[in-house]
């Protein structure tokens, strides 16, 4: 949660989770609705604090990187496979 919370005083912040298909990256980040993972509950932590005063701008991505192509998870539609820079 401080990690998170830091980006209100500017800083940048990844959560990045790596290792092998299978091993419950997805479910620790995203989590079931009863049991929510690191990403909603960092959301939430995030906005309540917002909410207590200030102006406040937030930018959100997140990607997936598998077998060296990059996917936008937030994107609509069809995944589309995005150039590495």
């Amino acid at each position: 949660e401080p990690a998170v919370l830091s980006c209100l005083r500017g800083y940048s912040v990844c959560i990045f989770t790596y290792g092998q298909t299978g091993t419950g990256k997805t479910y620790s980040m995203e989590g079931p609705p009863e049991d929510p993972g690191i990403a909603p509950r960092a959301l939430q932590s995030l906005f309540q604090e917002m909410g207590t005063g200030g102006q406040h701008r937030v930018t959100l991505s997140m990607v997936e990187i598998y077998n060296e192509a990059v996917r936008d998870l937030l994107a609509p539609g069809p995944p589309e496979r995005l150039a590495v820079r």
